[in-house]
């Protein structure tokens, strides 16, 4: 049934009306209309369009809301290639000069001839992105890639509202717009204070982000649209992709500059900063005056842009290498300083990751106090050659990490030794590898190491390892920090005195945390193994160890070529699980678990016998109506399956309960066999 022509033209109406007040308020930052008036009218058109979904429009406001999340980003192959831009080596203001002789030579123009018109833009530091639209609606939107291919983002790009979902009446049938993704400062603070808060209140997985362009970045490629709607992203264009042709609809451009401004007539933010500079010295003023300006401006840039504004003399000019002869990147100096190092100590992080850091006299360096700068590793520290009272440069790269550059060996001590990284943890004690074809040496002390302390806990904890409910990471902070615990045996040894003289812990609540170690002593050897965090040993690898040697003793004991017996156990994790029990303090938190009453059961090593699903893979999705998730994947890699994430061509069965989503729909899309938990049972049964 068709809807009323009162309903349609209110629906046309309504979007019209939505699409030009967005336009307003995003790209003009110029509102008409109050937010609660804009709101109401939103509300109206959902309401509309969920009573008559036939009507249902790409191009409506309503679709920057998102869609549903996606298993993984299609790829996308571009037109027109997205080349780069040659980045120019001067970085002082006479290379904007050095492009412009460029330029000249290669158009063999002499010193008499007319100056060169161009256009001066902002170097924005974000993410490249193509949007391409038909017949005036945005169908598409794809990262730059590897220039030839890149990802479709098209759901998340929806959800930016500087960026037009339709264009106007002239537009062409075809456009590809190029511009960067970005998030302004402002809106990167009010972010970060927003992660700082969920963090506060506990929240597991969030995290700050160290940089705009990182934010911006992890918005764009997020499967759920809904998460990147809360993460404030804006757009600019400076170019174009794929264009109808004038026979086909397009229109007619002679300089680039006219392609900017017809840009922002369809609807496109294009930077006010960007300007015609004739000849090098108006493109040196550019330079300099944007250089000036750079701290204050509302959004990251790392330098600016020069482009040949006649097309034509562009197409005379061409490429070499895939880079344009008409386009040159022109970055600013990096805020640099003089300072000295004062000690490199080596500090531990949560995951044992042992990384030199040089404590600096303090120096003033991009708007803030630096005194420490990180050398990232040992090979890092080697290739710079910085040593204890070294002269060093030191600069904050992006904007953001402080980052020592280079020594000035002219001011080097005779007598300045050169870093070499400890073999043993400056924390606990324990030895310190680098693995095969790593960079970063690590701690293997993981059960008794200081540092790993929260993080071993956490892991240990958690619902795959031997499952401690209520044990989160809120809860582990308080314990440590008030040195309750210090290692794992610690909380097999709580009280409920100590646990309710935690900050907003009730008496229940204690009881619960004390019910819930209790129960987690009864567990299986390959979720205690898994729990003891051993490097490169996860489930899978757990299972097949517990299974392969039956007693934990066994595998504590094993050589590494009697590891290398395992299924799937190759040379580097059989070296992490040999190294990880070779360590005393490591050995000695197992006994005390044990002595603690955490127990499993052992038997004999399991017969090697043929595994029903070997070499099948399976996606399991929905609820199950008697098996939980985890104990339908527990049997099926018992079968030996592999149980995967996202459903592709290589998926042999998908299990479907209730509430199956996105999954299902690829399933059935790719004709994957879809069992229900009947099915699995046969399936298992072989």
């Amino acid at each position: 049934m068709s809807a009323p022509v009162q309903v349609r033209e209110r629906i046309d109406a309504l979007r019209e009306l939505l699409h030009h007040h967005a336009h307003r308020y995003y790209v003009l930052d110029d509102p008409q209309l109050p937010d609660a008036e804009y709101d109401k009218l939103f509300r109206e058109l959902q309401e509309l369009e969920a009573q008559h979904p036939e009507l249902a429009s790409p191009d409506s406001p309503t679709q920057r809301v998102g869609g549903k999340p996606l298993d993984g980003f299609a790829r996308v192959r571009h037109k027109v290639p997205m080349l780069s831009i040659r980045t120019e080596t001067d970085i002082e203001a006479s290379g904007a000069h050095s492009f412009d002789a460029r330029v000249r030579r290669e158009l063999g123009l002499a010193e008499s001839d007319p100056p060169v018109e161009y256009v001066g833009e902002l170097k924005f530091d974000g993410l490249a992105m193509n949007i391409r639209y038909e017949n005036g609606v945005l169908v598409q939107a794809a990262t730059r890639g590897d220039g030839e291919i890149g990802e479709e983002v098209t759901q998340n790009i929806r959800t930016i509202g500087q960026v037009p979902l339709r264009l106007p009446k002239d537009a062409p049938p075809v456009l590809e717009v190029r511009g960067e993704v970005y998030m302004s400062r402002g809106d990167f603070e009010k972010l970060n204070e927003s992660q700082r808060e969920k963090i506060a209140k506990g929240a597991k997985g969030e995290k700050t982000f160290v940089n705009p362009r990182n934010a911006a970045a992890g918005a764009v490629r997020q499967l759920d649209p809904a998460i990147a709607r809360q993460r404030p992203l804006s757009f600019f264009a400076y170019g174009l992709g794929e264009i109808s042709a004038p026979e086909a609809g397009g229109p007619t451009f002679e300089t680039h500059f006219e392609i900017l401004m017809t840009l922002r007539s369809w609807g496109f933010p294009v930077s006010d900063r960007t300007q015609i500079a004739t000849g090098a010295d108006e493109l040196i003023a550019f330079h300099q005056a944007i250089g000036k300006d750079r701290d204050s401006l509302p959004f990251d840039i790392d330098g600016v842009v020069y482009k040949v504004n006649s097309l034509a003399l562009q197409r005379q000019l061409g490429f070499v290498s895939r880079e344009p002869r008409w386009a040159v990147a022109h970055k600013y100096p990096a805020q640099e300083q003089l300072t000295t190092v004062q000690a490199i100590d080596v500090q531990v992080g949560r995951t044992g990751k042992l990384t030199p850091v040089a404590k600096l006299a303090p120096v003033f360096v991009g708007g803030v106090t630096v005194t420490n700068a990180t050398l990232h590793n040992e090979d890092e520290a080697r290739r710079k050659d910085v040593r204890v009272g070294d002269t060093v440069i030191v600069r904050r790269a992006g904007d953001v990490i402080p980052e020592v550059v280079a020594v000035v060996p002219e001011k080097r001590h005779h007598d300045a030794l050169q870093f070499t990284m400890p073999r043993i943890c400056p924390v606990c004690g324990s030895d310190a590898v680098r693995e095969e074809g790593e960079a970063d040496y690590r701690c293997t002390g993981g059960l008794f190491c200081g540092a790993q302390r929260k993080q071993a806990i956490l892991h240990f904890a958690q619902r795959r390892a031997v499952d401690i409910d209520g044990l989160g990471e809120k809860l582990v902070d308080q314990m440590v920090e008030a040195k309750v615990i210090s290692t794992l045996p610690d909380l097999y040894r709580l009280g409920l005195a100590n646990v309710v003289a935690l900050d907003r812990m009730a008496e229940k609540s204690a009881q619960n945390v004390l019910a819930a170690l209790e129960k987690s002593k009864q567990t299986t050897l390959p979720r205690f193994l898994y729990g003891l965090g051993v490097r490169h040993v996860g489930e899978t690898t757990a299972k097949e160890l517990a299974r392969h040697f039956g007693k934990l003793d066994s595998i504590m004991d094993a050589s590494v070529e009697q590891l290398l017996e395992v299924p799937d156990v190759g040379p580097i994790v059989a070296e992490s699980v040999h190294t990880f029990f070779r360590q005393p303090h490591n050995r000695e938190v197992v006994e005390q678990l044990r002595s603690c009453g955490v127990t499993w059961e052992e038997g004999e090593p399991e017969a090697r016998a043929p595994k029903p699903l070997a070499g099948k893979t399976i996606v399991l999705t929905g609820t199950l109506p008697t098996l939980s998730r985890d104990q339908a994947k527990d049997m099926l890699e018992a079968a030996g399956a592999k149980v995967a994430g996202s459903v592709s061509k290589k998926t042999d069965y998908v299990v479907a309960g209730a509430e199956a989503g996105s999954k299902l729909d690829k399933a059935r899309e790719l004709g994957v066999t879809v069992l229900d938990e009947d099915g699995l049972r046969v399936l298992l049964a072989g």
